[in-house]
């Protein structure tokens, strides 16, 4: 273990994490003068974070053992499928809505939309949602995807891998509530910022017990919250409904379910 990697990895994901706060502080603002600005830049820093948590991943995999947690699993097998860029998976809710095909093809349609609440029970105030079907192709060997992660020569670990993300995500009540509701494979999404913030802080706290050092400024920040104030029940799922009904500011204001 070189603790001094794994304190400069830290610094670097600390430091994504407020740079893509402040871009999100500014969309609202941005989305009215230029809505593809706006989406690309929210979009890019996102992936931005992904790959500071696989690159603290890389001189870490020492001291916490990423793919035994659904959470931490979910983050690198996502930032590997976005890194390499071979399919047309994981663009964003936003992408989807207003700058695929100009966001036509989705007028008047109703979209499930899946996240896990803090364990308190509030939100957070940022999210990021993917399609579960993007998510599902990637990681579920029983569909027989193109697009299936490449982990291993052995079967039974892709099985196994995406059981852990399965199960400890409780993605199977999403599916189920989807097919309650009758809504289509392409209009059902996965909140993946609550994830993010559950992986990082599970990663933290090993971090932080190993007596790695957090430093800079941006890490020290959010030390004592990752470690001590916030905490997600990824066992747990809210759902909303979200109606594209238009363009204007009342058109896209998810309902909850």
């Amino acid at each position: 273990m070189n603790k001094n990697l794994i304190e400069e990895a830290i610094s670097k994901l600390a430091n994504a994490m407020r740079i893509y706060s402040e871009a999100h502080l500014k969309y609202a603002h941005l989305f009215k003068i230029d809505p593809e600005e706006a989406i690309n830049n929210i979009d890019r820093l996102f992936e931005m974070k992904l790959e500071a948590f696989h690159t603290l991943y890389d001189v870490s995999k020492d001291v916490f053992k990423y793919f035994d947690y659904g959470d931490t699993a979910l983050l690198i097998l996502v930032r590997n499928a976005i890194h390499h860029r071979d399919h047309l998976l994981f663009y964003s809710l936003n992408w989807r809505l207003h700058l695929e095909s100009g966001g036509k093809n989705w007028l008047g349609a109703s979209f499930l939309l899946a996240s896990h609440p803090t364990v308190h029970g509030g939100r957070l105030p940022m999210s990021h949602y993917i399609r579960l079907d993007d998510l599902d192709a990637r990681i579920d060997p029983s569909l027989a995807s193109p697009y299936i992660a490449k982990r291993s020569n052995k079967p039974e670990k892709a099985i196994e891998q995406f059981e852990v993300i399965n199960s400890q995500l409780n993605l199977a009540k999403i599916r189920k509530r989807a097919s309650e509701d009758r809504y289509p494979n392409d209009q059902i999404y996965l909140n993946l910022m609550p994830i993010f913030v559950s992986a990082v802080c599970k990663v933290f706290k090993a971090m932080k017990a190993a007596e790695i050092g957090f430093k800079g400024f941006d890490a020290e920040t959010y030390l004592r919250p990752f470690t001590t104030e916030i905490s997600v029940d990824c066992s747990r799922l809210d759902f909303e409904r979200l109606w594209f009904r238009g363009d204007g500011d009342l058109d896209l204001i998810p309902i909850s379910i």
